[in-house]
């Protein structure tokens, strides 16, 4: 391990993301860390709230001062500039950039705003010339979307569509400065690339829909992202050329308050206002009691293109965060970055924007100390003729156990067999749903065989037990259920995420619909379903109930391939 020591100035170090930087980096006894802000009672108390091994200092500082005196005195390493908001920096917005790098101070931000993050590569020759970097958008965007990037390229012959979003859990509660960056474009012209040419979109108002499904995980419920003015946009086209679309978007839940502040936006783009920035404090005041919703974000990235065999490729990176671990990765970048140099990976002198400082595999292990789960999706035409649970769980279907994954590891029909125990429901309405489907009656043994009939992708599973069959189709969910196995039983639709979890393929249901009619999901059929291997052998099982029904079915059991 290097001996190298870093004495590193955060700004903004008890805000919402330098806290969490802060605290990502306090475990590092190497690191002197000194938290400012424009109140010292504030990292005071901050730091008295903050277990650590680092040694952490309060200070006071203001970006938009005359910061050159102060820095001056405090033997500096790296300044990190987690203030924002950035969208707005000022007549002179490198002011700070340029102090760093004359007092020989290296220099990155978590900084989002397209001018800043695209501009600062003005300051190359100062910062090569005294010997520092200045990174600046070490952040989701650009620096971890362009790692994604990166790790999606591999076999394109050109990409031609760049697609992305982040989706914040609605339970975080989101802070002013973030509220502030929103509302200064919300309404307002972004510039895109479209079919090829340049043109112009409104921040918040134009959007896409999409679904964030990493392999093997509980995709996040699909949602509209509006475009968000981020980097990406800008610096997207410089390092692709012939790049036809570029679209960065916002997927904020509950979407009532993206759709507020869309509407909001027409206000400006109609001119009746010249910014929302001014109301930025009542949108914050209404996002705090907006909190409703899983307590899940993520972020996306999709390329589609050409492959370097002429046919069409398309594929996605997928990331979901749980509870309130999300929150933790704008501040990530800036942490690698730092450990980077604690091993003697100091970035090479310069200033430039932080696309391709960083990779995805430098990134794994900071998301494994977290309830982060990401993977990536091959979302090509050429992928559908595999095998439909082999097609669903992506990168995830190579950590099955054997039985598991024989069982599924066909596109042709076949029969296997075993032995089962049924249990039934008992009341009224259990017995009438259990009628109607088709489920056997209870039976402590019974023989069971399914036969799958597989034809355009989809799989038709008979199930039967003694002489009792019923039958249900499985298949790729579409649309807003894309990346979900659905599985229709007559009438009724259930679509379901297969989600592998210490050894088994658990089937957690996500939503249905009767009569394609969508239904409250907390009346869905629920119990706890799986399969897994057991001495090498296929074991299975189903529970059906539902609130209002109680239990309906229970089945459990073990199939082999029919001999012969």
């Amino acid at each position: 391990m290097s001996g190298e020591r870093l004495r590193i100035l955060i700004l903004g170090g008890y805000g919402t993301f330098g806290g969490r930087l802060v605290r990502l980096l306090a475990d590092e006894p190497r690191l002197t860390l000194l938290i400012a802000g424009r109140s010292l009672d504030k990292a005071t108390a901050f730091i008295g709230a903050v277990d650590a091994k680092a040694t952490l200092v309060p200070a006071v500082m203001d970006r938009s001062g005359d910061s050159g005196p102060l820095l001056s005195t405090l033997n500096l390493d790296l300044l990190i500039d987690a203030s924002g908001p950035f969208q707005d920096a000022g007549p002179d917005p490198y002011r700070l950039v340029k102090t760093c790098i004359a007092l020989g101070i290296c220099y990155l931000d978590l900084a989002d705003a397209t001018t800043f993050v695209a501009g600062i590569s003005s300051l190359d020759d100062a910062a090569k010339a005294n010997g520092v970097f200045a990174l600046s958008g070490c952040s989701s965007f650009p620096a971890l979307s362009f790692a994604a990037l990166a790790a999606l390229k591999p076999g394109f012959a050109k990409i031609e569509t760049v697609t992305s979003g982040i989706a914040p859990s609605p339970k975080v509660r989101m802070g002013l400065n973030v509220i502030k960056a929103v509302s200064s474009y919300a309404g307002k012209p972004v510039a895109l690339r479209r079919d090829g040419k340049p043109t112009t979109g409104y921040g918040l108002m134009d959007g896409v829909h999409w679904t964030i499904a990493p392999p093997g995980g509980i995709p996040l419920k699909s949602r509209r992202f509006a475009l968000a003015d981020a980097p990406d946009l800008v610096l997207l086209p410089r390092v692709l050329p012939g790049l036809k679309s570029a679209f960065i978007g916002a997927g904020t839940e509950p979407q009532i308050l993206q759709r507020l502040l869309g509407l909001c936006g027409w206000l400006v783009r109609l001119k009746l206002l010249p910014a929302l920035a001014p109301f930025a404090s009542l949108f914050h005041r209404v996002s705090q009691r907006l909190g409703f919703g899983e307590h899940r974000g993520g972020m996306f990235v999709t390329v589609t293109g050409t492959a370097i065999d002429g046919g069409r490729l398309a594929r996605s990176w997928h990331l979901i965060a749980e509870g309130d671990d999300g929150p933790f990765i704008p501040a990530m970048a800036a942490e690698a970055i730092v450990y980077g140099w604690l091993s003697s990976r100091k970035p090479q002198p310069g200033a430039r924007p932080a696309t391709g400082e960083l990779t995805l595999a430098e990134f794994a292990p900071l998301f494994s100390r977290f309830s982060i789960r990401s993977g990536i999706r091959d979302d090509s035409p050429s992928g559908e003729t595999a095998p439909l649970y082999r097609r669903m769980l992506a990168g995830a279907w190579n950590g099955l156990p054997p039985a598991i994954a024989a069982m599924h590891d066909s596109a042709a029909t076949r029969t296997v067999e075993g032995r089962a125990t049924v249990e039934r429901g008992t009341g009224l309405a259990a017995r009438i749903i259990a009628a109607i489907i088709g489920f056997p009656a209870a039976n402590p043994d019974i023989p069971v065989s399914v036969r799958f009939e597989c034809a355009d992708g989809r799989e038709t599973w008979i199930r039967t037990f003694g002489k009792t069959s019923f039958r249900s189709v499985q298949s790729a969910g579409t649309g807003r259920d894309t990346y979900l196995l659905a599985e229709d039983f007559g009438p009724f639709r259930v679509l379901i995420a297969l989600v592998p979890d210490k050894g088994r393929l658990r089937l957690v249901i996500r939503g249905w619909r009767f009569l394609g009619l969508p239904l409250p999901l907390f009346l869905a059929p629920g119990g706890e379903t799986f399969e897994e291997e057991r001495d090498g052998t296929f074991r299975f099982h189903v529970e059906i109930s539902s609130r209002l029904t109680g239990l309906i079915v229970r089945y459990t059991g073990w199939l082999r391939p029919q001999a012969g």
